[in-house]
């Protein structure tokens, strides 16, 4: 792993205490344990599609439901995101995938501009996936956004099934994301901006 592109955020409310390790150049180990068990899945396919190693362990008051601890690992995965980026040297800035999953099909096309911006366009047929509110999959993805400074576009193309639909997202985020942060051998170091800058997060 390249140690210049690691983080390590730990964030702790009255809600939840929440600690996340991320490392960008990684093989795609993850170690995962929020209390959520579909999270924990769709997380586990950050790592594995991604690439990245990743390590989150978040307690919190799932007793009364999982909103608060599902918007404090999107904001602090994304806090460790913009961290491990830096100055975003060297990146090809862009990444664009089209993730199937059976009959579901989804676009996700990011910038990790420092602009955070979301356009989210899923249609969930169900409002529980197992005890998984489906709503939070939205507030995931604007904490993510929001703390990590990314512009962010999630489109469904096609889906009937609510676990399809959602995992195909994360799939396709992770494969763009993947793409947006590797690093371009012919901008030796470069900032992936006319302007010579990027904005950052956090």
């Amino acid at each position: 792993m390249n140690l210049q592109r690691q983080s390590e955020v730990h964030r702790v409310t009255n809600e939840t205490d929440v600690t996340v390790r991320l490392g960008i150049d990684g093989s795609g180990k993850c170690n995962v344990s929020t209390g959520i068990a579909f999270l924990d899945h769709m997380l586990h396919q950050l790592g594995s599609h991604g690439l990245m190693d990743l390590e989150i362990i978040a307690k919190g008051d799932t007793h009364i439901d999982d909103h608060h601890t599902n918007e404090d690992v999107g904001i602090s995965l994304g806090q460790a995101l913009s961290k491990a980026l830096g100055d975003r040297k060297g990146i090809y800035r862009f990444g664009h995938f089209t993730a199937p999953l059976d009959e579901a099909l989804v676009e996700v096309v990011l910038d990790c501009s420092g602009r955070p911006h979301i356009n989210y366009e899923l249609e969930i047929p169900n409002q529980k996936i197992g005890s998984y509110d489906t709503e939070l999959v939205k507030e995931f993805f604007v904490a993510i956004a929001n703390n990590s400074g990314l512009t962010l576009h999630i489109r469904q193309l096609n889906g009937s099934n609510s676990h399809h639909i959602v995992e195909a997202c994360f799939k396709a985020f992770s494969k763009a994301l993947r793409m947006a942060v590797e690093l371009d051998p012919r901008r030796e170091g470069s900032i992936p901006s006319s302007k010579g800058v990027l904005e950052q997060a956090g």
